[in-house]
């Protein structure tokens, strides 16, 4: 069959929007028709070169779909059911799947440029198109692992739906799961973007007291105060880690986040957690950005820095949670969608957001025009 697709052939150069040929699913395969797909910075640090990838590939990892087929041996859905799409297919049986963390699973890590049996379904001619996270879901149709799709309720909105799929099972699941926020504490946010304005959200749940949101951006900091923050702080207009010692009477949050992907930003985190605080990280940072981290400081005020992949979700359980937590009202996900594309317009849209558009970009519609 064939599909359009936003395909990237060269680092730093436009997507381009072409037709790509799509194989049948194969055994515990799942044909989705995408529905929505999230405006992500995590495909950005590939299309500018910031990290490596093999190309050409099909990017979009934040999505969801209705299913249209389905191949032999998948039960876990049929056509006609709306999904959430996971950009972890994890396999169910290696280490981290059995021990409670399918966000690491290792045959997935294994096989991350193929499906899970290290081969491709997009291809033109005889070039084989890499999907990003197994989903490639900045296409019409994608074919993806059926462990990969997450069942949804009928009435969750299909953009809400791919949210779920990544900015915010990511960021919300990194205060209430990675690093265990506890009601009265402090928490600063480094990176106010879509996955930042959910580990805000996260804190809020969490019942964090005092919820500093930190970002160049003054139209981002503004944004973030509707979704949960108490104080905003401008590190291009103030010391910010002085300004987080002053908010939270001269400790320092009890935990910080980062959720931008830089060395600075990394540092920063590290720099406006309290003795005895934790430092969460989790933003990309680009290929070769090792951020300094003084070991004598870590030990002597007994810091905790540790990394969030996922946010540390068991997928299949943690999205469903997620999404009733949306439909009763404890996350306030509509209101972060504020720009809404077509596929054909993904240039366009991956510009706004590196011009610093707040909130979250959503593909919506991919029909031929």
């Amino acid at each position: 069959m064939k599909t359009k697709a936003a395909v990237l052939y060269e680092a730093g150069s436009p997507l381009v929007i072409e037709e790509l040929e799509l194989d049948e699913p194969k055994s515990g395969e799942v044909l989705v028709k995408i529905g929505s797909a999230g405006i992500c910075r995590s495909d950005w640090h590939l299309m500018s070169g910031e990290n490596a990838a093999r190309l050409p590939m099909v990017l979009g990892h934040e999505g969801s779909g209705t299913v249209e087929e389905v191949g032999s041996g998948v039960t876990v859905v049929k056509p006609g059911d709306k999904v959430i799409l996971s950009f972890v297919a994890s396999c169910g049986h290696c280490y981290y799947c059995n021990t409670g963390k399918p966000n690491l699973c290792d045959k997935h890590m294994a096989t991350s440029t193929t499906m899970l049996d290290g081969t491709y379904r997009l291809h033109k001619g005889d070039q084989d198109f890499t999907p990003m996270g197994k989903l490639a879901c900045f296409a019409q149709r994608s074919v993806v692992p059926d462990v990969s799709c997450i069942p949804c309720p009928d009435d969750l909105p299909l953009e809400i739906a791919a949210m779920i799929g990544c900015c915010v099972t990511t960021g919300v699941g990194a205060v209430t799961i990675t690093a265990g926020v506890v009601p009265g504490s402090s928490v600063a946010v480094v990176g106010c973007g879509g996955v930042g304005l959910n580990v805000i959200q996260g804190a809020k749940l969490s019942g964090a007291s005092k919820i500093i949101a930190v970002d160049i951006s003054e139209g981002a900091l503004e944004f973030a105060m509707g979704f949960g923050a108490t104080h905003t702080v401008n590190p291009k207009q103030q010391d910010s880690v002085q300004r987080v010692k002053e908010i939270t009477n001269g400790l320092g949050a009890d935990y910080t986040f980062e959720v931008f992907g830089s060395k600075e930003t990394v540092e920063l985190a590290f720099d406006m957690a309290r003795k005895g605080g934790t430092a969460t990280i989790v933003g990309i940072t680009p290929d070769g950005q090792i951020p300094e981290i003084n070991p004598s400081t870590l030990v002597r005020q007994e810091k905790t820095l540790k990394g969030s992949y996922y946010g540390s979700a068991r997928l299949h359980s943690d999205m469903p949670r997620i999404a009733e937590m949306y439909a009763s009202g404890q996350l306030a996900l509509d209101d972060m969608v504020t720009h809404r594309y077509h596929l054909d317009e993904i240039n366009e849209a991956y510009q706004n957001l590196v011009n610093g558009d707040v909130g979250r970009g959503i593909i919506t519609k991919f029909d031929d025009r």
